[in-house]
């Protein structure tokens, strides 16, 4: 069984946490002080603490700093989950810096709250961050056997430590945030996180926030109410309440305006949202996972990005490498696309490719990672004949490709819309791929239909 001390100087607090964690298995411990909690801990042994931020009406937090950081040295490996006011979230962010593994807020909610605390549990004390804690040298045999892992190809020892972590975290209920270069794979990991989740087998809602405009933002979040505005003639499921059991999956959270941050924010807090043109506040069970190609930290310096929001969102940080740091790893995505190709445009068996052909892959320097490999295996299995793709093809490619970038010199401005330059650019991939629709779908990244 595990313990948990909570420590707060109203009685009724104690209590009324007391009861809720007892129903759930835990043994308490209460202290009204931090001389309390500090002796207490000396003499036993605890799991977890839940503290307070301010005790004697005191209302700077110095005194809850001060707690933690005599918790920290006695304890450095003890979770402890801080508890708040909605108008001092700032005070939990800096606890958050000193090494508190969460923090919930008052009034809380007792299901949100709960999360948290096996949630701490579960991951021990501190943060995770940039894989620092997935020191594993497990193999990638051994983790497809532990894991599923679908889609996600290599076994460089860079990416092996995250596709450790991804199998430490994804049982737990954590918020991660992915960071990485675009093309890097975000949104695949973010997948395994779900498939190997406790969540598996509830929805997994992907958001790209670079996409929603500020002003449609609440309506696609959070949904809308007939007549909510004029174009709303129906009722409509936001993403949160589509995600409800599941994964929520923020890609490019780094897009977000400071206007939509505050409103992600408070759902993210106490998973409770209003519909848009309504006043009733629904509830949302949901995992966050997130993901972006910027710096937030550096976001957060300059302005630009909410640092409680980041601390939200960060409870597990991890950064997945860039192709160039895993060049290792290029000769097996390179036969994976391959084979995938062939299956998809019916080439019969896979292309196979020489080794000449992958020391030129593995030479180049792929500003666009994996998405960029992708896209240049799926050109070469659509237009080089054979069964053999060799590096004069990959060059003879390049090549062609530096050509037409060369020679599509935009038009000079206010000589086309943008629906006239879109139109002849299909019309001209007609052209060059003599009809084939599903050809000029994929070079122009756009569905058959």
């Amino acid at each position: 069984m595990k313990t948990i001390l909570i420590v707060d100087d109203d009685p009724s607090v104690t209590a009324s946490l007391g009861l809720l964690l007892k129903r759930q298995g835990y043994a308490i411990r209460g202290a009204a002080s931090p001389e309390e909690a500090l002796a207490c801990l000396r003499d036993e042994k605890v799991d977890l603490v839940l503290q307070d931020m301010n005790f004697s009406r005191a209302t700077s937090g110095e005194e809850g700093l001060a707690l933690l950081a005599e918790i920290r040295r006695l304890a450095p490996r003890l979770p402890v989950v801080l508890i708040t006011a909605w108008g001092t979230i700032s005070l939990a962010v800096e606890g958050i810096k000193a090494g508190a593994a969460d923090f919930v807020t008052k009034p809380w909610h007792n299901a949100r709250l709960l999360q948290t605390v096996e949630t701490a549990l579960q991951l021990g004390g501190g943060r995770l961050a940039e894989g620092g804690e997935a020191k594993s040298a497990a193999s990638r045999e051994e983790l497809d056997r532990r894991l599923e892992l679908g889609g996600l190809v290599g076994s460089d020892p860079k990416f092996l430590r995250l596709l450790e972590l991804v199998g430490r975290v994804a049982p737990t209920d954590a918020s991660v945030l992915i960071g990485g270069d675009s093309g890097s794979g975000k949104e695949l990991v973010a997948a395994a996180i779900h498939a190997n989740s406790r969540r598996r087998d509830r929805p997994f809602v992907k958001v790209n926030l670079g996409g929603i405009s500020s002003t449609l933002f609440e309506s696609e979040m959070f949904g809308h109410v007939r007549g909510a505005f004029t174009d709303a003639r129906a009722d409509r499921k936001g993403r949160f309440e589509m995600a409800d059991g599941g994964t929520i999956f923020l890609d490019e959270i780094g897009d977000l305006d400071l206007s939509a941050q505050v409103k992600l924010l408070r759902v993210l807090q106490d998973r409770s949202f209003e519909v848009l043109g309504s006043s009733v506040t629904r509830t949302v069970d949901v995992r966050v996972v997130s993901a972006t190609h910027r710096d937030l930290a550096a976001m957060v310096e300059k302005g630009l990005f909410r640092e409680d929001l980041l601390y939200r969102l960060n409870l597990i940080a991890v950064r997945l490498p860039s192709l160039a740091e895993r060049r290792s790893d290029i000769p097996a995505l390179a036969r994976h696309f391959l084979e995938a190709s062939s299956r998809l445009y019916r080439r019969g068996a896979a292309i196979a490719i020489s080794e000449g052909a992958l020391d030129w892959l593995k030479a180049q320097s792929w500003p666009g990672n994996i998405r960029q490999l992708k896209q240049c295996l799926e050109r070469a299995a659509l237009v080089v004949d054979g069964d053999r793709l060799e590096a004069e093809d990959l060059r003879a490619l390049a090549d062609l490709a530096s050509r037409e970038a060369r020679s599509g010199e935009l038009p000079s401005p206010g000589s086309m819309t943008l629906d006239q330059m879109e139109k002849a650019m299909i019309e001209k991939c007609l052209g060059h791929f003599e009809g084939n629709v599903t050809r000029v779908a994929e070079a122009l990244g756009l569905s058959r239909a």
